[in-house]
This record gives C-alpha cells, sequence and structure tokens, in this order.
C-alpha cells in the first residue's frame, strides 16, 4: 500500500487529496481539498496549503493532472501563470516519485480503469457500455477545452490501452452558422489567430453572448462576465443568456462529433464541472442532433453512444490511476 497526495490543476481551482494505491492498483480517494488557482503564486505555495491541511500526512509520491501540454523541462499551464519542472518536481515536493498528466489524459486512465458505468450516465446514441476494444473520445468544457482519446486493445495478457493527450481544443474555430460568422468577426480583432478554445469553453460563453446581441442589435452589459451568462441562462431569467447557452451546447455537440471523426472513436464521454452542470441541456435532443449531423456519415455517428462522467473528481482518481500504471509498469520492466 501506498499513499500518495493527487492534485488536479485547472485555470480556475487546484483540488488535492489523499490517495491510497493497493499492490494489485486499487486505489482508495480522500476527500478532495480545493484551493483556488489565483489565490496562489506558484503551485509549491498551494502544496504546503495543502499538506498544512493534512496533519501527519507524509506523502511517498504525487500525481498532478494538469491542464495544459505537459513536457520535460519547465513549462508553464495554457490557463493560469503556475509553471512546473518535470525534471525537478519530485525533489522540490520531498517526494520520492512525481507524475505529471494532462487533465484529460488523466481523466481517460479514471475511465479505463475505476470509473465503472454508475459513474457514466447516457446521454445520447445508442444505450449499451462503452465498446472495450474500440477508440473513446474524452472531450469537455471548464475553464478551457479539454480533449483526449483512448484505444484498447488485446494483447496476450490482455485488455491493454494507450491514452493520447491532445491540445485539440487549439486548433482554428470553425464558424457554421451566422452566431459563429460575428463571433470569430469580433475575435478576430482581439487575437492574431482564433482557436475553438475561444468559443466552446466557460469563458467562450462570453464571446458567444455577445455575437448574439451584436447579431439581435442589443449592446452587451460590459459587466456581464461568464458566471453571470451561465447563472441567467440556466435560470431562464435572461432570454439572451438562455440563447446564448443553447448555442453553446449545439457548438458543444458538434465539436464532440467532429473529434469522434478526428478519432476514429466508437463512443464519446463528455467530462469537465461545466459538462457536468449542462446534463440536462446535454441529454436534450439538440446536443445529439449536432453530434451526428455530418452528412454520409450520420448513421455511423448515431450508432456511437454518448456518456457523461458523474463521478465527483475524475481527475483526481484519474491522477492517481496513472501513477499506479506507471508504478506497475516499473515494477514489471526488467
Amino acid at each position: 500500500m501506498r499513499e500518495i497526495a493527487v492534485a488536479d490543476i485547472g485555470g480556475t481551482n487546484a483540488r488535492f487529496a489523499r490517495a491510497s494505491i493497493g499492490d494489485d492498483g486499487a486505489i482508495v480517494l480522500g476527500e478532495p481539498h480545493v484551493l483556488g488557482t489565483g489565490d496562489f503564486a506558484t503551485f509549491a505555495e498551494a502544496w504546503r496549503a495543502f499538506l498544512g491541511s493534512q496533519p501527519g500526512f507524509e506523502p511517498q509520491g504525487a500525481a498532478l493532472a494538469l491542464a495544459g501540454p505537459v513536457s520535460q523541462g519547465r513549462f508553464k499551464l495554457t490557463n493560469a501563470d503556475w509553471t512546473f519542472d518535470a525534471d525537478t518536481l519530485s525533489a522540490e515536493l520531498g517526494v520520492s516519485r512525481a507524475v505529471l498528466c494532462n487533465d484529460f489524459e488523466a481523466i481517460a486512465y479514471a475511465i479505463l480503469g475505476d470509473i465503472d458505468e454508475h459513474h457514466l450516465t447516457h446521454l445520447a446514441g445508442p444505450s449499451k457500455p462503452l465498446p472495450d476494444d474500440q477508440t473513446i473520445t474524452v472531450i469537455g468544457p471548464g475553464t478551457g477545452l479539454g480533449i483526449a482519446h483512448f484505444r484498447r486493445h488485446r494483447a496476450s495478457s490482455g485488455l491493454q490501452a494507450i491514452v493520447q493527450p491532445t491540445e485539440g481544443s487549439h486548433i482554428d474555430f470553425a464558424p457554421v452558422d451566422a452566431v459563429d460568422d460575428a463571433a470569430l468577426a469580433a475575435l478576430r480583432k482581439v487575437h492574431s489567430r482564433v482557436s475553438l478554445e475561444r468559443v466552446v469553453s466557460g469563458e467562450g460563453i462570453v464571446n458567444i453572448h455577445a455575437a448574439i446581441c451584436a447579431l439581435e442589435g442589443i449592446s452587451a452589459t460590459p459587466q456581464l462576465d461568464a458566471l453571470d451568462i451561465w447563472k441567467a441562462g440556466a435560470a431562464g431569467t435572461d432570454p439572451i443568456a438562455a440563447q446564448t447557452i443553447a448555442h453553446f451546447v449545439k457548438t458543444l455537440g458538434r465539436v464532440a462529433g467532429d473529434y469522434a471523426l478526428a478519432h476514429g472513436a466508437s463512443g464519446v464521454v463528455i467530462a469537465g464541472g461545466l459538462g457536468l452542470r449542462l446534463q440536462d441541456q446535454l441529454s436534450a435532443p439538440a446536443f445529439h442532433e449536432a453530434f451526428i449531423a455530418k452528412g454520409r456519415y450520420h448513421a455511423m455517428m448515431a450508432a456511437m453512444p454518448v456518456k457523461l462522467i458523474t463521478h465527483p473528481q475524475p481527475g483526481l482518481l484519474g491522477a492517481a490511476a496513472a501513477f499506479a500504471q506507471t508504478h506497475m509498469e516499473d515494477r514489471s520492466s526488467p
């Protein structure tokens, strides 16, 4: 049994927890401790704050799921100022081993080993489990937009899996209707290049809202931020905000379908804190209609199950699963 510290770090929140990993790889996750990423100048400060809340806890290792590309040497989070150095992190944290992975890579690991059908709610398509030996796309909006995919394959020792993190949210944004055209035109005035994440993300809702206001001939309220729009739209107190969320949901459906095609997937899992809060909207027909609207591939898309992760902490669980996976691989190496 190993006791480690795990963290799921995004642009808004940094979630920490204790995790126990058995010799067979079984994971027991402790209660999460949530800190604001912007409340600490560095990850080291947040790490010390977490350990200070856990008297007597001396982790044997650490596993971090990070919202952004993970590389060797020093690198920075995409939507926050924290930096990490993969080569020196274990020494800095005072642990024997530190594992770093992309946040959606971690979620893929969680789906592979530790999240069961109980925490995969059916959204659309055929009501059946995810296929065992096919590629699965994992996508979800939060502060940014996370995208990964994994594939199980059969080997002599049983099912094996390959997890591929991506930075797919930073491809060019491709408009398909008047709202998208207006959003793209406005964003081009601010950014030299407009990526998908500028629109399909928690913060991107502001840009959709502004585009709809422009088309309706309404002045967008300057002080209305992303959280205001989400709250007003969900409560039904603001028709433009409600229209904005409806457009966001359709766009997410379209993009999820695009990535399923690009990955050669046979199933899709929606993740991310925002995805969970949008469960009712994602279960409505508009999301799935956008997902399957792929011309000649309509029937193929309609045959894919689309699930929503409802596990409360898939990133923390996935970070522990990634640690367990690398630990098992090292033990099996000659």
